[in-house]
């Protein structure tokens, strides 16, 4: 009896890049970065550079960036990608369900996880006390990419048209004076209390309050995710143009070892992660080659 033919692969349609550097300055990096692929069966952790196919799993990409001196910032952003490991996956069941309004819930419970344990571990360990991390996290589903953060690394969409867009809030003093309109971006830049955060996991705070929504997906979006290492050293339209329109020889490094190699030769004072992933713009339409007998 003759087996049925495999049915073909899944086109890859998602592809992403991720770099983290220490800097010029830092004697260790305690920035992270994750990228995963879940399903109902299994968690696969996915290499810095890669691509798949946007419709065969959900995907999660998130950047941590660690506080707290010594090494316990390190620390911090590393136990923070493993909770993510752990906690995410539980919930595929729900989102292939069609969910719709329980992902706030999800992406709450990996943040406080995330900060009890921070908090515990400051308690009982000298040496963390103090210790803490940012978050950002994408989760990609089809159609849609979630996104919970708290701290001041940042999320940027980059639509298939139209401007680049920070989907994220600064959760520091001079992230809530631009709100208000009171510092452009290049006075927000060189401000005295710029590394000042409201708010972070662990770090001794109490309460947390994170930042949640989501963005319909479209051929052709892209999404940059980065600690501020990466913004000390690039304007965003900076940022936009290495993404968008790199120069020849820009165009040979992925997306994020553009960014990163960008911020160190403008700054490199702390250390610098980019996570860049992006959906494929449809194809163009092909045009009919005319043969030299057809009239013009």
């Amino acid at each position: 009896m003759m087996k049925p033919p495999t049915p073909p692969a899944p086109r890859p349609d998602l592809r992403w890049s991720g770099l983290s550097h220490r800097g010029k300055v830092r004697p260790n990096n305690e920035d992270s970065f994750i990228a995963l692929a879940f399903d109902g069966r299994e968690v696969r952790r996915l290499g810095k550079v890669g691509e798949a196919s946007a419709s065969a799993n959900d995907y999660v990409f998130a950047v941590s960036d660690g506080m707290g001196g010594a090494k316990s910032g390190e620390f911090a952003s590393r136990i923070t990608v493993e909770k993510i490991t752990q906690l995410l996956p539980k919930s595929f069941k729900l989102s292939a369900s069609g969910m719709s309004s329980g992902f706030t819930d999800i992406l709450l419970e990996v943040f406080e996880s995330i900060h009890h344990e921070l908090l515990k571990l400051g308690a009982s360990y000298e040496e963390c006390r103090g210790m803490g991390t940012t978050l950002t996290i994408g989760w990609l589903t089809p159609g849609w990419l979630y996104f919970g953060h708290l701290g001041d690394s940042r999320l940027y969409y980059l639509p298939h048209s139209g401007g680049m867009t920070q989907l994220t809030h600064d959760h520091s003093h001079v992230g809530w004076l631009r709100r208000k309109g009171e510092l452009n971006e290049r006075q927000a830049r060189s401000h005295p209390l710029r590394n000042a955060l409201h708010q972070a996991l662990g770090a001794g705070h109490q309460f947390i309050d994170p930042q949640f929504g989501a963005v319909a997906l479209s051929p052709g979006d892209r999404f940059v995710l980065c600690s501020d290492g990466l913004t000390d050293g690039l304007w965003d339209r900076q940022i936009a143009e290495l993404i968008r329109t790199p120069t020849p020889a820009e165009a040979l490094l992925s997306p994020a070892e553009r960014l990163v190699v960008a911020s160190l030769e403008s700054s490199g004072r702390d250390n610098t992660t980019a996570l860049e992933l992006e959906l494929s713009a449809p194809a163009a339409p092909s045009r009919p080659k005319r043969s030299r007998a057809q009239p013009r």
